[in-house]
Formats: C-alpha cells, sequence, structure tokens
C-alpha cells in the first residue's frame, strides 16, 4: 500500500512508516498503543497500519511531524519525548523509561477480556460484598477504582439495583484511558434507564485525588476541566444516542502522556464528567458533586487489578490502596482483586521463562503494608484476608469442548499464550526474544492439553472502616 501526498511532496509507503514508528518506539521504550495516542490520540494507530488500512495525508504529516519533533537523542543520552497539554497548565510529560506498562498493549488487553472470564468473575465475587452494606442517606456510594471497558462496573450497578431498587445512587469510575472510558460510557446508558436515581462521575484524576475529585497540585486544579451532562428523556436509546455525542469531548481532553519516572499512564489534562437524568435532577440536587463540594465517604469501593503485580509493595500500599481505604465512610468496604499466580498459565510462564514469578506479593503482604501505611488510624479499621478457599478463586480461557480434546487450533493456542502473557505482564522487548520461534506455542499446547483448557487465579481482601460506636 502507498500513501500519495496530494501537495506534490512525494509519497510513502506503510512499510516505510512503520519502519520509522517501530526504530522510534525501540529507541523511546515507547508501546506502539501509546505513540498512537500520543500522536492522533489513536491506540490502534499502528496496529491499523500493520493491517492494511489507509492512512489520510494529514496523519502522516502529524506522524512524520512528531517524529521530527521528538527524534530520540543519540544512544547513551536519556530518550526523551516531551508532551506538552494543549492547556499549557499539565507538567512535561516523557516517554516511558525501559518497562513500561505491559497493559499499555491494547491489542492484547482486547484479546484477553474477550476469550477469558476474569470479568465476570471479578463482577460475581465482587457482588457477594453488596449484601454486607448498610448505606446511609442520601444515597449508596460506589467508587471504582478502574473500570476498564466497564464490564465489572455495570455488573455490579445491576447488582446494587437489584437489591437497593429505589436507592440513589452515586457512582465515580476512575480512568485514564480514552478508548475504556468511551467503551464504559456505551454501557451506561442502560444502567441510567433501569436505575434513574443515578449520579454517574468519571474521571481521569491519580487514586489520590479521584476520590475527592481534587486534584492535589494548584497547576492542575487551575486546568481542571469539570462538564455536567444532564440527559434528556426516558428511553435507553435516547440516552444512548447523548453519550454517543459526547465522543468530540472525549477524544479532545482524555488524553494521556506517560511518566518518565514510573512508566504508568498520566493525564495531560484533569477531566471531571458527571452524568444524571434530567428529569430527576430535583431528587439527585443534594448528592451532586461540586467543585468544593465534594464528600469522599463511599460504601463500596472496587481495587480489582488496580496494580502492576511487579510493582513494589511499597507503591502498591501508599499509592493505590491506602487513599482509597482513607476514602470509606464507618462501615464502608473496599474490596481488592489482584492476580495470584499457581496455575496453569504460569505454568506456561516458567517454561519460557524458567523461575519468573510475577506474583511475590499477596494478599496479606499488601494488608501489613496498608496497615503501616495507615498508622495509628489502622485502629479504625478491619482487614479481611480470609482463607485460601474463599479468598481465591478461578476464571476460564473460553474454549469450545472438542478444542483441547482433538487437535488445538492455532487460534487458540495464540489466544491462551497470549492470555498467560498478560496475566504475567510480560513486556513486549521480552516477548520479542521467544517468538522468533516455535517453542512457546509448543509450551502452551502442553499445558492446555494437560490441563484439558486454560485457567488462572485470582485473590480477593477486603478492608472495612469500623463504625463509629453509637
Amino acid at each position: 500500500m502507498r500513501i500519495e501526498d496530494h501537495a506534490g511532496r512525494g509519497a510513502a509507503t506503510a512499510e516505510q512508516i512503520l519502519g520509522e514508528i517501530r526504530d522510534y518506539c525501540r529507541a523511546t521504550r515507547t508501546a506502539e498503543s501509546t505513540f498512537g495516542r500520543l500522536v492522533v490520540n489513536d491506540g490502534k494507530l499502528v496496529s491499523r497500519l500493520r493491517d492494511g488500512a489507509k492512512i489520510t495525508t494529514g496523519t502522516l504529516d502529524k506522524v512524520r511531524a512528531y517524529l521530527s519533533e521528538h527524534r530520540p537523542e543519540p544512544s547513551g543520552s536519556s530518550a526523551t519525548v516531551a508532551v506538552k497539554a494543549a492547556n499549557g497548565v499539565a507538567p512535561a510529560v516523557e516517554a516511558a523509561p525501559p518497562g513500561f506498562r505491559f497493559f499499555d498493549n491494547r491489542q492484547k488487553y482486547l484479546l484477553f477480556v474477550s476469550t477469558c472470564s476474569e470479568k465476570t468473575e471479578v463482577a460475581n465475587r465482587i457482588s457477594l460484598e453488596i449484601s454486607n452494606l448498610q448505606p446511609a442517606p442520601p444515597a449508596l456510594r460506589l467508587f471504582d477504582a478502574g473500570s476498564g471497558d466497564g464490564t465489572v462496573l455495570s455488573r455490579v450497578m445491576r447488582a446494587l439495583h437489584a437489591r437497593f431498587p429505589a436507592m440513589p445512587l452515586y457512582v465515580v469510575a476512575k480512568e485514564i484511558s480514552y478508548e475504556d472510558v468511551r467503551m464504559m460510557l456505551e454501557k451506561m446508558a442502560d444502567r441510567l434507564f433501569e436505575h434513574p436515581a443515578t449520579v454517574l462521575v468519571v474521571t481521569n484524576l491519580y487514586y489520590g485525588e479521584a476520590p475527592w475529585l481534587t486534584p492535589r497540585s494548584a497547576t492542575a486544579a487551575q486546568g481542571l476541566l469539570w462538564k455536567d451532562v444532564a440527559l434528556s428523556g426516558n428511553t435507553a436509546h435516547g440516552f444512548a444516542e447523548q453519550i454517543g455525542e459526547l465522543e468530540p469531548f472525549l477524544a479532545e481532553n482524555w488524553r494521556a502522556g506517560i511518566s518518565q519516572k514510573t512508566g504508568n499512564p498520566v493525564y495531560m489534562r484533569p477531566v471531571i464528567l458527571t452524568l444524571r437524568r434530567e428529569d430527576h435532577s430535583f431528587l439527585l440536587d443534594p448528592i451532586m458533586p461540586r467543585p468544593g463540594r465534594v464528600m469522599a465517604d463511599y460504601d463500596l469501593v472496587i481495587a480489582s487489578q488496580p496494580y502492576r503485580a511487579r510493582a513494589s509493595i511499597e507503591f502498591k500500599a501508599s499509592k493505590v490502596v491506602t487513599p482509597l481505604v482513607r476514602a470509606l465512610r464507618p462501615g464502608g468496604r473496599l474490596i481488592g482483586i489482584h492476580s495470584h499466580g499457581r496455575d496453569p498459565g504460569m505454568e506456561i510462564i516458567d517454561q519460557v521463562w524458567p523461575g519468573d514469578d510475577p506474583f511475590d506479593t499477596d494478599r496479606y503482604a499488601i494488608l501489613r503494608q496498608v496497615k503501616h501505611e495507615l498508622g495509628s488510624a489502622a485502629r479504625h479499621y478491619n482487614f479481611n484476608a480470609s482463607s485460601d478457599a474463599r479468598a481465591i478463586f478461578r476464571y476460564r480461557m473460553h474454549t469450545l469442548p472438542d478444542e483441547v480434546s482433538g487437535p488445538i487450533g492455532t487460534s487458540t493456542l495464540f489466544a491462551a499464550w497470549n492470555a498467560a502473557i498478560y496475566v504475567a505482564q510480560i513486556e513486549d522487548d521480552r516477548l520479542s526474544e521467544v517468538v522468533r520461534d516455535g517453542r512457546y506455542l509448543e509450551a502452551t499446547d502442553r499445558v492446555v492439553r494437560k490441563h484439558g483448557g486454560l485457567w488462572f487465579n485470582d485473590e480477593t481482601y477486603v478492608i472495612s472502616r469500623r463504625r463509629a460506636p453509637a
């Protein structure tokens, strides 16, 4: 495929463009999906080019201009990519250092969630906590610390409606990925139709900011974009159309860069988006958040896979879990869920990378470290690790019965391999060393045949805030 430049500046092949992008990403340790988001706010740009998609001359100009402006420095010097916010208030953000987040690979993520049952099992496990909730007026308050594509959140909201059908519901969903926010909002029209007394808040703020909807730095606070949307009508179809009209707003403002210090995504501009039904505005007014009037007393906090498995225990506790714990109201409950390992998926990893174990931080270590971070305030909370029989649960890769009893198709093996490396969070630079031959598929085939399929283990823990004395 050739990309014609109608301005008379010559033509380029997709292979040439892909080669330049590949060289840039390798030199700067930037994920291809991150490159696409930084340049044209499209995490799938590179994969689409690789699949033969057409590219406009406007997009080509943006790619070339970006590569020219942010050309890596010579070897031995620090390769940086300054990413400036459109409003000029966000701090500079740089390309990720070695070890960028594996979860930034969008294609692997989408394949994993579509072939494995983790989100369903996670939602089922979270729903078990609903019977322990005792919300107080004016609303039941839920915080989702990383809503992803909204599959877990929408299922939990359905479960909440089943138990509390007439109670006002205040939901805050934290998510930094534009694509995830777009997919999550697509699922919310039905939730707002079935449970009209709902206030939905979506934000890209950090864990230490999102429960309070308040940026910590003065610079970020000055650039905060707060958008309120009142949905008219009373049909899910109408709500979906109005939510769809928000896509240009999201594309323009829900932008992320990469922290040079941690390799994690960081927002370019802090954004808060609130949605409610216009015909319930009077009822919902007491729970609507407004600048300077935000409560962070949550009845339920969902912390499902909120941190990288290979992150330090100090980071997991101090930057993620402890701020969320502090946002609980008396009687509120946080349920944490992360990968446990010791499953067929890890057998695949061990055959390819012997001795590699990314899951060296279990729920007991997390709870101990959170207690330490809380200090004297820990006495106000209960820390429940539960037994293995209750805390550890299994989810599977979807396969047909005859897919593993007979010859295993290549697509099934690739899906199993993708699931294993996704859960173990193997970075792309490590993968390139083993995919040059077929041994990784041979290892995957052996494990899938041995177990008659593929499954993974997650583990849960619960931290609850004690109720105030009567």
